[in-house]
């Protein structure tokens, strides 16, 4: 943080975005301290503070570790900062949290795991008869499948897979007298003597399967296990044993050392987008480049100095970007723990997903969105509205068009940032897939580029092409970030525009993790303007004006700016103004610089930031209108809500963006507003709400350092998830409005009726 007027063009309080989104993997961090906690709940977001850092590492630090190489002195961050001095920074804060995080493992998940019924044992544990059947597990299901990859000086590394876990060893050979020490393969060169052989130490790495599953459990037959009664389940990692029994790999060699490792590799890769005719060729290149890319980091387990160094030399690492962990690397995949039905007392009920009274099996999803806009408030009310909204327009003779733009579609891990393979489609694509055999005219805008997406983007997208849809990949240099389709449907001798407006991504998996809303309209001006939207992503179109929704990079960012400002100028002739703003990350240093004259203007300002937040609230005389918290809890927060409120006539709006420059400058988003009564009342308590919460929030204060919100003395707790858990439950129970019938088309359109619509 620098509050100091620095050489670069910025002079504001300003918190450099990569250390703050730090201090966010910090907040996640703690949510696992929490001893009050379900055990297997506190070691998930522990794991989601892993996977985050690799993402961070591939990512961001890459980013700023190609820069130190480039341009060292360059600051491109305006709390004024050197990427040197970030990185440095980062280095040590990453260092505290992922000590703490092992700590905390070490100290109190595993013993709590164990005094409740499940002990993770290490090969000093392991009874004789565990040994003897973790030597005939080792032999029969794990020795066949292992590939010992050896570490030569005079040739390349072999390649090891980012993220991946890895055993190395160190190796010496045995002694010439030793029985069948000549019995394995010579990987020495036939010129040197006996003598040299049995003084060189060799480094071997064997890359764990992803096909063997980690966790091995263990039988239940020896006397330790029956005589005791709190410890009923046992398990091993595979690389305690594929270390314990390495050495099958190395006949006529001695292992001295081993050690456990991962890398992050550099994936911060832009595609050549002038390939317009290749394109899809050119991305396939960027994700075999990334699998290649420069290592930006190394974890690894205590145990062979000498294997670290190494390891370090040919990654070219300095001691910043190596991490030593005592426990298990990657303990996301301890998550299946979950599943085991005698362990669901360790772990947070899941949460009830509540369907929306507004949708009905009597009641097409166009009745409904006929008589009024239609708000979900995922996930406490179920994505399945979505779904079927796509199914039917599929199924629907009515229906003879559709067009949508997907960035993320499925297959995504529930946590915090990491998204991880699937080959599942969802059942958004199966249903375009299906429309398209149907007849109907669908066209997707297909945005390639959305990190580590990019290969089952590829897949699906090649797949719709087979069935006929017309695909779009997105734009040159910008990536298509918004969430939006329009379906066209013949009704009463004209077309009719039915419009879906999400803040989050059309994926059905993390439709169940992770908080959003989204809107049904079939409001002219709205559907109007989103087939402007559609024509311009797919073809050659100037920047059209708009009736409801604002896009970025146009025209969202002068939008916000207008709207800051009219509520400034508002409170300057002493006037109520307010801003109430809840989304992920807030970034922009023009919306900052507005935020904080706004704030100086006298126009009250609350802010719910679940991530990166590079603004400083509480400076007297800068931001001290300003609150700023974060709200972590059992679901990932992802809406974006931002409310203005404008002498009293209230205006809310939603949208795929947040106040990021990335958002609002190299993104095409949407913001659309709320325009129904009863919805906008519905959503303006929906963010007070947030800013009641006080036992899941922390709060940002004017140091720029986070601080956990407890109740104060005498106080009621309120915890805003579990509120709209509560909400949701209500408003399950009102009655669906009664159904509405169609007159459907018969005939062909007369003359006058073309031309009401193409006028349209």
């Amino acid at each position: 943080m620098s509050n100091e007027e620095t050489s670069n063009e910025y002079a504001l309080p300003y918190i450099a975005r990569d250390l703050s989104w730090v201090d966010f993997n910090e907040r996640v961090m703690n949510e696992g301290l929490r001893k009050e906690m379900p055990l297997l709940e506190r070691l998930r977001f522990l794991s989601i503070v892993t996977s985050n850092f690799d993402e961070f590492f591939m990512v961001r630090v890459a980013a700023l570790k190609r820069l130190l190489k480039t341009d060292p002195g360059k600051i491109i961050d305006p709390s004024g900062l050197t990427p040197e001095q970030q990185l440095k920074t980062i280095s040590k804060k990453a260092h505290s949290i992922i000590n703490r995080q092992y700590e905390c493992l070490r100290d109190e998940i595993f013993p709590g795991l164990a005094k409740n019924g499940l002990s993770l044992l290490r090969p000093e544990e392991w009874s004789v008869p565990q040994l003897d059947f973790l030597d005939s597990f080792f032999v029969g299901q794990i020795y066949p499948v292992l590939t010992p990859l050896r570490l030569e000086d005079d040739k390349p590394m072999p390649f090891i897979e980012s993220r991946s876990l890895n055993a190395a060893f160190l190796l010496e050979h045995e002694p010439v007298n030793t029985p069948g020490a000549q019995s394995g393969f010579e990987i020495y060169p036939s010129e040197q003597s006996a003598e040299e052989k049995t003084t060189d130490e060799l480094k071997i790495i064997v890359p764990l399967p992803g096909v063997l599953d980690r966790l091995i459990w263990l039988p239940e037959y020896d006397s330790v296990a029956a005589n005791d009664e709190n410890e009923k389940l046992r398990l091993a990692l595979l690389e305690d044993v594929i270390v314990t029994w390495g050495a099958y790999l190395f006949p006529g060699f001695r292992v001295k050392e081993t050690m456990m490792f991962k890398i992050n590799r550099d994936a911060d890769f832009s595609v050549d987008e002038q390939r317009d005719e290749d394109y899809v060729e050119a991305m396939v290149e960027v994700l075999e480049d990334r699998g290649r890319a420069d290592v930006v980091r190394m974890v690894y387990s205590p145990g062979s100095d000498k294997l670290r160094d190494e390891l370090a030399r040919r990654f070219s690492l300095t001691d910043d970007y190596l991490y030593e962990v005592d426990g298990p690397i990657n303990p996301v995949d301890f998550m299946e723990l979950a599943n085991v039905a005698s362990l669901e007392d360790m772990i947070e009920k899941p949460w009830k997903i509540y369907k929306s009274a507004d949708f009905n099996e009597e009641t097409s999803v166009w009745e409904r969105i006929s008589q009024g806009d239609v708000m979900l408030h995922l996930p406490y009310q179920s994505f399945d509205p979505v779904v079927r909204f796509f199914q039917e327009a599929a199924s629907d003779p009515q229906v003879i068009s559709i067009r949508t733009a997907l960035y993320r579609t499925g297959g995504a891990i529930p946590g915090i940032g990491l998204h991880s393979g699937s080959s599942a489609f969802s059942p958004v694509v199966r249903a375009l897939e299906q429309a398209a055999i149907n007849g109907k005219h669908v066209t997707a805008v297909v945005e390639l580029k959305a990190r580590f997406d990019e290969e089952r983007n590829i897949s699906w997208a090649n797949r719709l092409e087979k069935a006929g849809v017309i695909v779009v990949y997105g734009l040159s240099h910008l990536k298509v970030h918004s969430k939006i389709s329009l379906v066209l449907r013949r009704e009463n001798d004209r077309v009719k525009r039915y419009v879906h407006l999400s803040t989050g991504n059309y994926n059905d998996r993390t439709a169940k993790y992770y908080e959003d809303i989204c809107l049904f309209t079939c409001r002219d001006d709205i559907a109007y303007d989103a087939g402007l939207i559609f024509n311009m992503l797919t073809g050659y179109s100037s920047v059209q004006r708009m009736n409801r929704l604002t896009i970025a990079p146009m025209g969202m960012k002068r939008r916000f700016l207008e709207l800051i400002e009219r509520e400034a100028n508002r409170a300057r002739y002493k006037y109520p103004a307010k801003i109430m703003a809840k989304m992920n990350s807030l970034t922009d240093v023009d919306i900052i610089k507005a935020l904080y004259e706004a704030s100086q203007a006298g126009v009250k300002i609350s802010l719910c930031i679940r991530g990166i937040c590079t603004l400083i609230p509480g400076i007297a005389g800068v931001s001290e209108n300003i609150r700023v918290i974060s709200v972590i809890d059992h679901y990932l927060e992802h809406s974006r809500i931002y409310y203005f409120s404008n002498g009293g006539a209230e205006e809310l709006y939603l949208a795929s963006a947040d106040w990021m420059l990335r958002n609002l400058e190299k993104r095409v988003e949407i913001l659309f507003p709320v325009q129904d009564e009863g919805l906008r009342t519905e959503l303006i308590e929906i963010l007070n709400d947030y800013f009641r919460d006080n036992c899941q929030t922390s709060v940002l204060d004017s140091e720029g350092k986070w601080a956990f919100l407890s109740p104060a003395e005498g106080e009621k707790r309120f915890r805003v998830q579990k509120e709209m858990l509560s909400r949701a439950a209500r408003i399950s129970d009102v009655p669906t409005p009664a159904k509405m019938e169609y007159t459907i088309r018969r005939s062909p359109p007369t003359t006058k009726n073309k031309e009401q619509f193409y006028s349209d």
